[in-house]
């Protein structure tokens, strides 16, 4: 189900937006449900999904490392 909603815009803004929806082929409120959709991450993978498999291992010969290491796991 679909809600009317009113939003106020600084006019540069929505004319910029307005020429943004216009070069995607879309309408305004499709622009701005894609970027609020987008941004709460309702149609997305989770964080944990996005970021899995990113990160490499530690080196553990770095001295960073080894100090770290002895402050939190003595």
């Amino acid at each position: 189900m679909k809600r009317k909603l009113t939003i106020t815009l600084d006019d540069a803004l929505a004319s910029k937006a307005e020429r943004l929806a216009r070069s995607r082929g879309l309408s305004l409120s499709a622009l701005i449900e894609s970027v609020l959709r987008e941004s709460l991450g309702a149609d997305g993978p989770s964080f944990a999904a996005r970021w899995r498999g990113r990160f490499r291992p530690a080196n553990r010969n770095d001295p960073r490392y080894k100090a770290l290491a002895r402050k939190y796991l003595s």
